[in-house]
């Protein structure tokens, strides 16, 4: 298991791997510090067994610290996905596959909350499965009050809950899929904090949901004829957002016009194979980046 750092030579329009290190286990994400500003060093985090937190020099990457939610072993369950605050770099959170979230303060390498996304009345039909079926998924920090301490949670009990850091014994559900299909990925507008997209396992539609209105999704969007893998909102709209999917597609959905049902894309581009994550530039609002077999594609909108 291996991470590249890859750039883009504009000259000649070619990616240039710029440095290669080890991963002790397959990454699950990875992430760059959020730093508009560019006041902190280049770090960038990668989940898998362990949350790492690694420092990229021009000719070397080190590995900076690393986060063990569990003391008392060497093992911990892995780590599902991450999420790094953008109001305060020091504050990262991750999900895994033992049902729980963790939030971490990066200066002092120490928890600073943790919940359990499985609570008393998990649907009975969950209980049969074995325990790493009952996973969390995906999490996200909010832009909501202040964007430090709001996060919402994805799991393998099919609701998004929302917590606050500063009360996290209490948490709000805001969406419960029908059929209790695990969901697996949560992103957030980045623009209007009202809105975030979510989906199911295997299943080919994109629910978005308005916290203001919670349980019932306002829009849905199902023009893919294969699994949804990966969401992406556009960082510099509040009302485009990208799909990726097995069906080869990547959308791209104006959902203006929400609570009217949203019909079709604006825009869709083919791979070569079955796109299995999606980004849309912070920097570059006009780039989307695919990755499909071994491939990763740049777009340009």
């Amino acid at each position: 298991s291996q991470v590249q750092l890859v750039g883009l030579d504009e000259e000649s329009s070619e990616f240039i791997c710029r440095n290669t290190f080890d991963h002790p286990y397959p990454t699950t994400k990875l992430m760059w510090i959020p730093d508009t500003k560019g006041v902190y060093p280049d770090l960038l985090a990668t989940s898998g067994d362990y949350l790492r937190v690694w420092r990229v020099g021009e000719t070397e990457t080190r590995l900076e610290c690393l986060l063990n939610n569990n003391k008392n072993s060497d093992f911990c369950a892995p780590l599902t996905s991450f999420d790094w605050n953008e109001v305060d770099p020091y504050l990262l959170g991750t999900s895994s596959i033992d049902t729980t979230c963790t939030i971490w303060g990066l200066e002092t390498g120490q928890v600073l909350g943790r919940v359990n996304l499985v609570s008393g009345h998990v649907k009975t039909q969950l209980i049969a499965h074995d325990k790493e079926v009952m996973g969390g998924y995906d999490i996200a920090f909010s832009r909501a009050g202040g964007g430090r301490d709001m996060f919402a949670s994805v799991g393998a009990d099919g609701s998004v809950r929302m917590f606050d850091l500063r009360h996290l014994e209490h948490s709000t559900i805001i969406y419960e899929d029908p059929q209790h299909h695990p969901l697996l990925r949560l992103c957030w507008n980045k623009q209007d904090p009202n809105y975030l997209a979510t989906m199911a396992m295997d299943g080919m539609e994109v629910v978005i949901l308005d916290v203001r209105v919670p349980c019932t999704p306002v829009a849905r969007l199902n023009n893919h004829r294969a699994c949804v893998n990966g969401i992406a909102w556009a960082p510099h709209s509040s009302c485009h957002i990208c799909t990726a999917a097995d069906d080869h597609q990547a959308l791209i959905w104006d959902i203006q016009q929400m609570p009217r049902a949203i019909e079709d894309p604006i825009l869709a581009y083919t791979a070569e194979g079955e796109i299995n994550n999606v980004q849309w530039a912070s920097t570059q609002p006009d780039w989307i980046a695919i990755c499909y077999n071994n491939c990763l594609e740049i777009l340009r909108v």
